[in-house]
């Protein structure tokens, strides 16, 4: 799953694992420190949003998450010599920025465990050295699920490698639960692009969703009681479409909608219905709402912005109008902070930066 910047490239990042180039510079051995700090446009009509503060400084950088306490970032970034994503840490201020993958091959999806003690990514490096290739574009607009993805755990700093999933296809998107007890990833091992719960050691693995279609992207409520996603649900001459094209390892991401499920029933429950690419769901913290990402109100389809959806009565609030990018948002667990990738603000053409605003409710 991976430039981020309009909408071919935007949509390569639902996934992750692009193969960009990026303008900034940052060692793995020699952590940096940006002293850039530039003043961010809040647009009309961002209501919930003040103090918006820029971490990044040029290049892609995306899917930045918080650890539990929200004094540091995992995010995903191509920078310096790298072809493609690698895994970076950083403070909540921007500083220390750290790579804690190896470099080598593509990762996507990292995560911070809530006791701190350890962090999850998938990575293609088992394969080789170099990134995957690109999609071939001669069946439209796809995505890649490169079967070489696998989970891996780590200590903070990188080191301690523990591969986690080791079956055949694609195993990505892997987040832990707030309590620290499981994983939810996607998985393509049973022919499908299901849901699947395993402990932190990557043993009892259990399928929660078995409808045919792309399901993924999930993250736990705050309570850990609940999990949203994205999926699309095909039928017909889409759904044969889905088929075809995942026996070559592609998916087609026009058309997501976000969903929740209790993990004690384990019903699903369709949030959105409006035949757009939505995804990078988050609940907030009340456990009341989730915040995704969608571009669900330009004609073209090229401009995503960020949305609040409502649990119970399904009614969606719109909360960014930045012209071009915003995706992958966050809360932190005290509903004070937000994080999230945008186009806003850039110095060059080809960019995303991560974003920190504090959150008005």
């Amino acid at each position: 799953m991976k430039s981020l910047v309009i909408s071919i490239v935007i949509f390569l990042v639902l996934i992750g694992c692009v193969n960009k180039k990026t303008e900034t510079s940052v060692s793995k051995k020699k952590p940096v420190v940006s002293e850039r700090r530039a003043k961010v446009t809040i647009f009309d009509g961002e209501s919930h949003f003040e103090n918006i503060r820029q971490l990044t400084f040029g290049g892609e950088n995306a899917e930045a998450y918080f650890s539990y306490n929200a004094d540091k970032l995992i995010f995903q970034s191509t920078r310096d010599d790298l072809e493609c994503d690698a895994i970076f840490t950083m403070n909540v201020d921007g500083s220390d920025v750290t790579m804690v993958s190896s470099g080598k091959g593509a990762t996507t999806c990292s995560f911070i465990a809530p006791d701190d003690g350890s962090i999850i990514y998938a990575s293609t490096h088992l394969e080789g050295d170099k990134c995957p290739p690109r999609p071939d574009m001669s069946r439209g607009y796809v995505w890649s699920l490169y079967k070489s993805y696998d989970i891996f755990k780590a200590d903070p700093d990188g080191s301690n490698l523990v591969r986690l999933t080791d079956t055949p296809g694609y195993d990505a998107e892997g987040v832990y639960s707030p309590k620290g007890d499981k994983i939810v990833f996607t998985s393509v091992r049973t022919g499908d692009l299901e849901l699947f719960l395993m402990n932190p050691d990557g043993s009892n693995v259990e399928q929660l969703t078995d409808i045919p279609g792309y399901d993924g992207g999930a993250f736990f409520s705050l309570d850990g009681e609940w999990i949203c996603w994205r999926a699309s649900r095909p039928q017909g001459e889409e759904l044969e479409d889905y088929i075809d094209l995942l026996k070559d390892g592609l998916i087609r991401p026009s058309k997501l909608e976000i969903y929740v499920m209790n993990l004690k029933d384990r019903k699903p429950i369709q949030l959105t219905d409006n035949g757009a690419a939505n995804f990078g769901p988050y609940f907030h913290p009340g456990g009341e709402k989730v915040i995704f990402v969608s571009n669900m109100d330009d004609p073209k389809k090229r401009n995503f912005e960020l949305y609040m959806v409502d649990t119970k009565t399904k009614e969606v609030e719109r909360l960014t109008y930045n012209p071009t990018f915003d995706g992958f948002p966050m809360f932190s667990h005290d509903g004070k902070k937000l994080v999230f990738a945008s186009n806003r603000n850039n110095s060059r053409p080809r960019e995303t930066n991560i974003f920190i605003a504090d959150w008005v409710d």
